[in-house]
């Protein structure tokens, strides 16, 4: 299970240099808001050409007209309204607007915690979770199987947890779902199991699915020459908090935050 994690994980960096080489402008069809940084020209009249960053309110001032509102439309939008500004105006009889986005602030989706690069990406076009991650350098060797999504709409703050492997695994990518400007996603650090006394090395380790004892222990190196594979302890909370230890077989399975304690053998 670690290696496929580190499979998907060599497969999103992979994606993500593919998308990285094939960056483009912002579609027309996103809307722009706060921070968007754009490049203004008008046919025959380069005087009126400047590049302008759309302000908090959602507008940016143009030469002859002054303050454009220009938030939550598109670009297309936004060069129909500079347009008939300057026409009503006088100022033109034709006016043929041109608007390049050159920096599509307002819509990044944010990526924290356990991945290669964390920070914020543009949505500069369609892009799910996967896509994102990709982006972010995909799901580093500490991070875990699944991913939040934390997701605001209509006024309303949503959390989501994604399971990446089980959703590469199954090749059911009906969770991979669309991402939109403000989004952010994080990605939890593994679970781990602890292990001490006589094994090679002690110290946390990764849960992995459906891990045994058995498993656990190959992954401290296995037993040093004094440790007893009689008598293996478990120290595991109960749903209170509570700790209580018992001795387990090789074929149990490991849960989170176990601790196992390997006995040095009297004989």
């Amino acid at each position: 299970m670690k290696r496929f994690t580190q499979w998907i994980a060599a497969a999103l960096l992979a994606c993500s240099a593919s998308m990285a080489g094939g960056a483009m402008a912002a579609p027309a069809e996103l809307p722009l808001g706060p921070g968007d940084v754009m490049r203004v020209s008008v046919y025959g009249n380069p005087d009126l050409s400047l590049e302008t960053r759309v302000s908090e309110t959602g507008a940016i001032t143009f030469p002859l007209i002054g303050q454009v509102g220009v938030g939550g439309m598109t670009v297309a939008m936004a060069e129909k309204k500079i347009s008939g500004m300057l026409e009503v105006g006088g100022y033109l009889k034709k006016a043929q607007v041109n608007i390049i986005v050159s920096l599509l602030a307002s819509q990044q989706v944010s990526v924290l915690g356990q991945v290669n690069r964390p920070g914020r990406y543009p949505v500069d076009g369609k892009r799910s979770v996967l896509d994102v991650l990709a982006l972010a350098g995909g799901i580093s060797v500490e991070g875990g199987d699944a991913v939040s999504l934390m997701r605001t709409r209509n006024g309303k703050t949503t959390r989501e947890t994604l399971d990446v492997v089980q959703m590469v695994r199954s090749a059911t990518l009906d969770g991979n779902v669309d991402v939109a400007g403000g989004d952010m996603i994080f990605v939890e650090r593994a679970p781990r199991f602890y292990i001490v006394g006589e094994v090679q090395r002690s110290g946390a380790f990764r849960v992995e699915r459906q891990m045994t004892v058995q498993q656990a222990l190959s992954a401290g190196g296995g037993l040093t020459p004094r440790g007893s594979n009689n008598g293996l302890r478990i120290t595991r909370k109960d749903a209170s908090g509570q700790a209580a230890t018992f001795e387990v077989k090789q074929s149990d399975l490991v849960q989170v935050d176990d601790v196992i304690t390997v006995r040095e053998s009297w004989f």
